[in-house]
């Protein structure tokens, strides 16, 4: 198998980002494996006919609460293996995790909690951090070769947020959140992106509650591919996205050899 190109993208309501022309994007894109987080649907209730016309085969874990959260992976690829949610029965009714087998690498598609609505929320993010690590350390034992990717909600490093001082203690850059994305990455997994680019002022999502920052690129830096090590040979490139524009989030894109 050739080398396949892999996005992920929250688009914050699939069926808004397809009337903002999701699908005429994804036509000229070309891309293999798209992960989407934040489907805001149940399957049922979207036309994917165009994009099956792109030869996309599409998977999804959607919340139990319609309008809300949800993940879809769409592939051109006929994944070996599907597996839908984490076994976890309080945040697979929230619709967070999707796992496609894809020649001999794992693509897990996962949407991290938000802890910004309030504490109760922030509790309750931390409580998946930690389960992630025992879910990711029993994913590879299964298989070490992994792709983990989506909106993790949080800024890793000061670089990857427009103002660390004045977010300090915002949800998204609290210092236990960065904490848990520095554990994670010296476990064995590798921020794709920052494999190529090491410059600041590059950022994935930016407040709709003030239109002018996306402008302003005042933004945070929350989304991710992320390889376990015994992938970064195989990594052939990485990019951010910021020019699409279906979403407060903008897509990003790595190229993988299979």
């Amino acid at each position: 198998m050739a080398a396949i190109k892999v996005i992920t993208y929250n688009l914050n309501g699939l069926r808004a980002a397809l009337s903002k022309g999701f699908t005429q994007w994804l036509a000229s894109a070309d891309y293999d494996v798209v992960m989407i987080q934040e489907t805001k649907a149940q399957k049922e209730q979207v036309d994917m006919s165009a994009i099956e016309a792109l030869g996309y085969h599409h998977y999804w874990f959607s919340a139990e609460k319609k309008g809300y959260s949800g993940v879809c992976t769409l592939t051109r690829i006929l994944p070996e293996k599907v597996v839908y949610g984490s076994n976890d029965a309080l945040f697979d009714a929230e619709g967070r995790t999707l796992q496609l087998q894809i020649a001999d690498v794992n693509f897990i598609n996962c949407y991290f909690p938000s802890g910004s609505s309030g504490d109760a929320r922030q509790e309750m993010k931390m409580v998946f951090l930690q389960k992630m690590i025992s879910f990711i350390e029993e994913k590879r034992r299964e298989n070490p070769r992994i792709v983990l990717s989506g909106d993790f909600n949080i800024c890793h490093r000061s670089i990857d947020i427009h103002d660390p001082v004045g977010n300090k203690n915002t949800s998204g850059f609290l210092p236990e959140e960065r904490a848990w994305m520095e554990q994670f990455f010296q476990s064995g997994f590798r921020d794709a992106f920052r494999q190529f680019n090491q410059e600041p002022h590059q950022y994935t999502w930016w407040s709709q509650r003030f239109p002018s920052v996306r402008e302003q690129n005042k933004g945070w830096r929350i989304d991710y591919n992320t390889i376990t090590d015994n992938l970064s040979g195989r990594l052939i490139h990485s990019a951010i996205l910021p020019e699409a524009k279906h979403s407060d989030h903008c897509p990003v894109f790595m190229e993988l050899d299979l």
